[in-house]
């Protein structure tokens, strides 16, 4: 997506502290959003002095993302801020701060992959319904330059279904190799993005009424496929409460990775719009 970006604009992604090539000092450090914006506005500052920039977040991308229109509106032009978890706003918050609560109790009790389970589980539609398997096995983050979800083991180990366990064993997807390398750093960062991410980004409370003196620069936007589904919710939310459209993309939480082309065109209008 990136690479078709770039035949218009001048595009910088980037690991967040932490994450895969960023790496920290301190690893067990408590994370704030207010830093990983501060960190966003020194790229910014470094590549475009000059000029506010258009600014892409997905997921904890878009809450760092909000976080800093909200503290430097000045170096933003347009924000386009997709399903940022923002668990906050919501009436039924509650609920999501006790499911963060589960999640690191079983982190520390049980590991890591019992921690994604209790996650994935809270990310099921608010209808009562079960999440659908791809979102399920989206819990996990995707190394982002902009996107801190994927899924733990690629999507193509989840999409194809029943019909996958009908017809037999199945060969052994092959990743290209900037992606197979991407999902190596995927599965190193699990640890640190349930542990110090999630608890820090899904508390965040932003400040509503500044946003809204700024909608006037922010595309707040969810997945065609995710309605219903947690990380949707807040966006759904907020552009109800700024009173401004719900952008939909291609695909769920992660449709930049399993749509790119698509995802990528409506980027591209919306930064322009």
């Amino acid at each position: 997506m990136a690479d078709g970006l770039a035949t218009a604009y001048t595009v910088a992604t980037y690991d967040p502290r932490g994450m895969s090539r960023s790496v920290l000092d301190d690893p067990g450090a408590e994370q704030r959003v207010a830093e990983h914006a501060d960190d966003a506005l020194r790229l910014l500052d470094l590549l475009s002095p000059g000029e506010p920039a258009r600014v892409f977040g997905t997921s904890s991308g878009a809450v760092a993302a909000l976080r800093l229109l909200t503290d430097r509106p000045d170096r933003i032009e347009r924000l386009v801020a997709h399903e940022p978890p923002l668990v906050e706003v919501l009436p039924d918050a509650p609920a999501h701060r006790a499911l963060v609560a589960r999640v690191q109790e079983t982190l520390h009790a049980q590991g890591l992959m019992p921690a994604m389970a209790v996650f994935a589980a809270g990310l099921k539609k608010d209808d009562g319904g079960a999440a659908e398997p791809k979102a399920a096995a989206e819990a996990s983050p995707q190394v982002r330059g902009v996107d801190l979800r994927g899924a733990a083991a690629g999507p193509q180990a989840t999409e194809a279904g029943p019909q996958a366990a009908e017809a037999g064993p199945q060969a052994p997807v092959r990743l290209p190799p900037r992606a197979a390398a991407r999902a190596e750093r995927t599965m190193a960062n699990l640890p640190y993005f349930v542990g110090r991410i999630v608890p820090a980004f899904m508390s965040y409370v932003p400040d509503v009424p500044r946003l809204a003196t700024l909608s006037d620069r922010l595309v707040l936007a969810g997945g065609e496929d995710s309605r219903g589904e947690l990380p949707y919710r807040p966006a759904a939310f907020l552009a109800e409460r700024l009173g401004t459209a719900l952008l939909h993309f291609p695909g769920g939480h992660t449709g930049l990775t399993t749509h790119p082309a698509e995802f990528g065109e409506r980027l591209h209008k919306a930064l322009l719009s």
